[in-house]
């Protein structure tokens, strides 16, 4: 007989689970925001190279790679907390600002869907704000949801799934009405991106703003998804809070080394944002002409408001052998890939009854 354990969290329960784009063989992937080239040439050696020591624990203060993030951004190297992926960094930032159950995270929805996640499993509790008509972060209800309990403010710029960007004149009004005593983090994972002159850069304003986060990743322009490397800048006592709240050796040698290596071989690496941004011009004209409702994108995918339509328009294209991703009841996020992939979803999304 087994007998049920008591110890273990009741509320894990109800623990909303991430869901990964699907992998499906013989299909397009273009369910997770992945780039579809490999690393270039010299990343791959630095890994290669990383990997042949891999009997060796990584550096667990992660002095190289935090040492060339301080000279590339510009910003002292007591700023810079590295982690795996700015995902776990999400997570490292509950865990660091929330101490009782009724700490309070405040973050758009729909956004990026570790949010609630990460707060649950920090023990915290999630206040969601509703994105408006035009799938935008609604930053004044984000300013007045924000009370005595708030910890912790969550901006995705540009919000994954919908693709849309915050302006700085928005955000730098936005930290002046939440005030320095609650941390805000920009969660620019897809900075590389934007083309938008009036989108807000964190590390612009960062300085002037001392509760501000700005959280990056190599996951997505730096072709680094599977190495699991992200990174904050923040003041040096946020900085400092993140790493002590960070799992011991949690970013690897191999990550490290193929992170410092892209750094240096960033010229080549970024030029392929030119392509994708051209492309998702492209796609989303597309996708308009077609009669979808396809808000402005400055990252690489795009959304298209489905509603109930959703599940079924993600089982259309998978029927074309394309793979999507689904946010029933809302909508579909599709990457923006190369041409030829590009044109294969496009064919499918053509042929959907509209």
């Amino acid at each position: 007989m087994v007998t049920r354990v008591t110890t273990i969290r009741a509320d894990l329960a109800a623990l909303p689970a991430y869901v990964p784009g699907r992998v499906v063989p013989g299909a397009i992937k273009l369910a997770s925001n992945e780039v579809p080239l490999p690393p270039t040439p010299p990343v791959l050696a630095a890994i290669a190279e990383a990997a042949a020591a891999g009997n060796r624990y990584p550096d667990l203060a992660v002095v190289g790679l935090t040492a060339r993030l301080a000279q590339s951004l510009g910003v002292d190297a007591d700023r810079i907390a590295t982690g795996c992926g700015s995902v776990s960094i999400c997570q490292q930032l509950v865990q660091a600002t929330c101490l009782h159950p009724d700490d309070e995270v405040v973050f758009a929805w729909r956004s990026f869907e570790a949010y609630p996640i990460v707060t649950q499993i920090g023990g915290a509790t999630a206040r969601t704000v509703p994105l408006t008509d035009d799938f935008r972060h609604d930053l004044d209800a984000m300013a007045a949801a924000v009370g005595p309990r708030t910890r912790l403010v969550m901006v995705c710029s540009p919000n994954n799934p919908t693709g849309t960007v915050v302006t700085r004149a928005e955000l730098e009004r936005f930290l002046e009405a939440v005030g320095p005593d609650v941390v805000v983090a920009l969660d620019e994972a897809y900075h590389e991106y934007v083309t938008d002159p009036d989108a807000a850069n964190g590390l612009d304003i960062v300085d002037a703003h001392p509760n501000l986060v700005v959280l990056r990743t190599f996951s997505k322009a730096y072709r680094l998804a599977a190495l699991r490397v992200g990174y904050a800048v923040a003041a040096p006592e946020i900085a400092t809070a993140l790493r002590k709240v960070c799992a011991p050796f949690s970013v690897s040698s191999v990550a490290q080394a193929g992170a410092i290596a892209a750094l240096d071989d960033a010229a080549d690496l970024l030029s392929a944002c030119a392509e994708v941004v051209d492309e998702r011009v492209r796609v989303r004209d597309a996708l308009l002409a077609a009669g979808f409702t396809v808000p402005p994108t400055q990252a690489n995918f795009v959304w298209l408001a489905l509603g109930d339509r959703t599940a079924d328009f993600a089982a259309h294209c998978l029927d074309h052998k394309v793979v999507v991703r689904p946010f029933h009841p809302d909508g579909v996020r599709v990457t923006v890939s190369s041409p030829a992939e590009n044109d294969a979803f496009l064919a499918a999304a053509g042929s959907f009854p509209n």
